[in-house]
């Protein structure tokens, strides 16, 4: 294997390394076992569980961000809790976000949040794997190991791609969940075939590609094909005392995962190059945004399940400078995005999640992090997972809609209190997946994919 170095993303308060790395494999070929992919989406169909042909786009705000600061602003509480900013007013009547996002504020209509989420942890580890599982399973700072498979695995290993010649989980640029590849966007005992596949690269470089799609100088298309060519002649001189059929099955997802590589449907979707620059400018010409505008090339072109990557959002101090920083590129993409599926006509196809591991402290902090006040910087807040956001549009989901409430200063639900369970099944419902699908873990124990929870009834 080799090993690319993709440099350094901000650091978290556990202090732990976040150098990134992308595994490539021989003559680039992506994602190690594809065939298995594309047998379980087979094995999927055939068993009803390919009913719809959504997609869903995961926005992963690591590090989290603050519900008073976004999108549950408490204007009328004490100043050290209300934040730094003021709501406006949405095209919804009764739905204000911050004046950070403008241009949300434009399309609220077409997207909902969940005010009321929580799983009651602040730490980053034990939040993370909680929200992309739905399971505690004693994970934390201490014990960072994944214990259950992501909801992106999950979906991977039920549906395969939507269109054949495509990966049907990827992580644009890289899958990270507190610093951790793939951490919880992994998935542990459903084999590593259902991992996502990383493009690895910044996709606003000039020079942007995924090189996991991209064979070696020294081994070209034509070589390949020419080494496909000798595995066929070897498998047709086994085929004749074979009466069972099983071989014929594996050329068919031989040959599909063959085409990711030497086919054109995946590396045309990669080439975000082909959009104008007037769409690109709309998504920001910076990671963020040009990680969502790929993400939507890729769910439509046929990948189900996409996660971008936003990272950087620890602030227990000079929150001002950060969030003002990080929310208008948040808005610009996000705005971008809906708008972009509309008028391409995918909104009823495609569901667009934002969230983060946990939220932050309602009280702001003193700016000192132990030290003098300020010291730091301007205020912050600390970690908090007693009362989170979550946003959902697109896939069928009603939009304009405010599930859920917190109390005055923000600080738990008070009103239609949701978990993590109920978002997992909210987008297996959106997917049409059976919510009781059970997978044998390590120790041969049928283990359910989603913990608990129900779907979330007033978004569909």
């Amino acid at each position: 294997m080799l090993k690319i170095d993709c440099g350094r993303t901000p650091g978290y308060c556990d202090g732990l390394s976040r150098r990134s790395f992308v595994q490539l494999g021989v003559a680039g070929m992506a994602s190690v076992g594809l065939s298995r992919i594309l047998e379980a989406k087979a094995t999927s169909a055939a068993n009803g569980n390919d009913r719809k042909n959504t997609s869903v786009i995961l926005l992963w705000l690591d590090g989290g961000p603050g519900h008073l600061d976004t999108y549950d602003m408490k204007p009328e509480a004490p100043r050290e809790y209300r934040g730094l900013w003021n709501p406006i007013p949405t095209n919804v009547p009764g739905f204000d976000v911050t004046e950070l996002f403008p241009l949300q504020a434009q399309i609220a209509d077409k997207f909902s949040i969940v005010r009321s989420l929580h799983h009651d942890t602040g730490d980053h580890f034990a939040g993370a794997h909680r929200m992309l599982t739905t399971y505690a399973s004693n994970v934390s700072g201490g014990n960072t190991q994944i214990k259950n498979p992501s909801i992106g695995s999950v979906v991977t290993n039920m549906l395969g791609a939507r269109q054949s010649g495509m990966p049907p989980y990827v992580s644009v640029p890289v899958a990270s969940s507190v610093g951790l590849r793939p951490g919880y966007f992994g998935s542990t005992y459903l084999g590593e075939q259902f991992n996502p596949f990383e493009t690895g690269s910044d996709p606003n470089k000039d020079d942007f590609k995924v090189q996991n799609l991209n064979v070696s100088g020294s081994l070209s298309i034509k070589r390949l094909e020419d080494r496909r060519q000798l595995q066929m002649t070897l498998d047709n001189m086994q085929r004749k005392v074979d009466q069972s059929g099983m071989l014929s099955a594996m050329d068919e997802f031989d040959q599909q995962a063959f085409n990711l590589v030497t086919g054109p449907r995946a590396r045309d979707a990669f080439d975000i190059n082909q959009e104008s620059p007037e769409l690109r400018e709309r998504y920001g010409r910076e990671t963020w945004g040009q990680s969502v505008l790929l993400a939507r090339r890729l769910v439509e072109a046929g990948s189900t399940f996409v996660t971008c990557h936003f990272g950087g959002w620890d602030h227990h101090w000079d929150l001002k400078t950060g969030m003002e920083n990080y929310l208008p590129r948040v808005d610009k993409a996000v705005h971008a995005l809906f708008t972009d599926l509309a008028e391409r006509g995918l909104s009823d196809d495609v569901l667009v999640v934002l969230c983060g591991e946990f939220s932050r402290t309602p009280r702001m902090n003193d700016g000192g992090n132990g030290g003098p006040p300020l010291s730091k910087g301007t205020p912050g807040r600390d970690h908090w997972g007693n009362a989170m956001f979550c946003l959902l549009g697109g896939g069928g989901i009603r939009g304009g809609q405010i599930v859920g409430a917190t109390n005055s200063k923000g600080e738990h639900p008070v009103e239609r209190a949701v978990t993590p369970g109920d978002i997992h099944h909210t987008i297996y419902r959106v997917l049409g997946i059976d919510p009781e699908i059970a997978f044998l873990d390590h120790s041969g124990r049928p283990v359910k994919a989603i913990k608990e929870g129900a779907v979330i009834d007033e978004l569909l």
